[in-house]
């Protein structure tokens, strides 16, 4: 018997993930959505991983597209990721906010820490999900710390001493 969707929930709660938001392009329409559910796959070739609800808006643009990037956000941009997160005023999410574009030609989010820009190259039906897997074009690597997301909280990294 499967564990009920409360337990799925509680049980990956305890699974520390680094928060990014995932952006397409389709032309003219660009969406996003904040994750914690992405991986990488291989290193040869560069591969990584994005699961969307199948009820996301950007899963549409992901499909037209064939491009997503992964933009992994620094602590304290709680409220950038809260915006991509909530469903209000989900088609003003790039309002004022700084980006170029991507070789694929999805958004890149310059206050990122890292953007990853990805053809895709495999999708599978999962669930109540898709899995894309995409390879890695270009990598923009700006340092600074990660947001990381666990037990329904933002976190920090602590950092001890060698």
């Amino acid at each position: 018997m499967a564990i009920s969707a409360d337990e799925f929930k509680a049980a990956l709660a305890t699974r520390a993930g680094a928060v990014a938001i995932v952006t397409a392009r389709a032309g003219e329409q660009v969406h996003g959505m904040t994750v914690t559910d992405w991986a990488g796959v291989s290193v040869d070739p560069p591969l990584v991983l994005v699961c969307t609800d199948k009820s996301s808006n950007t899963l549409e643009v992901i499909e037209k597209g064939q491009c997503f990037a992964i933009n992994v956000l620094a602590r304290g941009q709680d409220a950038l990721s809260n915006k991509f997160a909530s469903k209000k005023d989900e088609w003003t999410r790039f309002d004022g906010l700084d980006v170029e574009q991507g070789p694929t030609g999805a958004p890149l989010i310059t206050q990122a820490i890292t953007s990853l820009d990805c053809r895709v190259v495999g999708a599978h039906d999962a669930g109540d999900h898709w899995i894309y897997v995409g390879e890695i074009q270009y990598a923009a690597l700006r340092g600074g710390e990660p947001l990381v997301y666990c037990g329904g909280a933002y976190r920090g990294l602590a950092v001890e001493d060698a």
